[in-house]
């Protein structure tokens, strides 16, 4: 399997390079993925689309939708919730000004299914927690000639 990665943040990529120098990775976004059309078997976005405004999710899951080949699967890990912050402190008290997003599950599986997929799975991790995590397997659907 060939893995790579992207991501908006250059020291990101020079932390994922350092970890794994194996691997190819990129700077780009969600929301113009530079990526050829069913050009990929699967995604995997772990806590990353809580970054994205509620009006770009769709522009981000068309992309997605676009990418994978037929029967490509996405991953998606996420908070659940419905609310907003600004995020103005990192681990360890380094200075950032990042936007978090969370979101009912339903809402995430329906802005899936807006852009062309198919779930397969919805999971709720730590419900009772302050931050519960959310994952969605969603698939691009392999369409049959009759």
């Amino acid at each position: 399997m060939d893995a790579f990665g992207i991501d908006i943040s250059p020291a990101m990529l020079a932390i994922a390079r350092r970890d794994n120098p194996d691997l190819s990775f990129s700077v780009g976004s969600m929301t113009e993925l530079a990526l050829a059309d069913r050009s990929v078997g699967g995604i995997l976005a772990s806590f990353s689309v809580i970054h994205i405004p509620d009006e770009h999710i769709p522009t981000v899951f068309a992309h997605f939708h676009r990418v994978l080949r037929p029967g490509g699967a996405a991953l998606l890990g996420f908070h659940v919730g419905d609310r907003h912050k600004i995020k103005t402190e990192g681990y360890g008290g380094h200075p950032m000004k990042v936007h978090l997003h969370w979101r009912p599950v339903d809402r995430m599986a329906a802005w899936l299914r807006e852009a062309g997929f198919t779930i397969e799975a919805e999971i709720v991790g730590n419900q009772d927690a302050k931050a519960p995590a959310g994952f969605l397997v969603a698939r691009r659907p392999v369409v049959t000639q009759p």
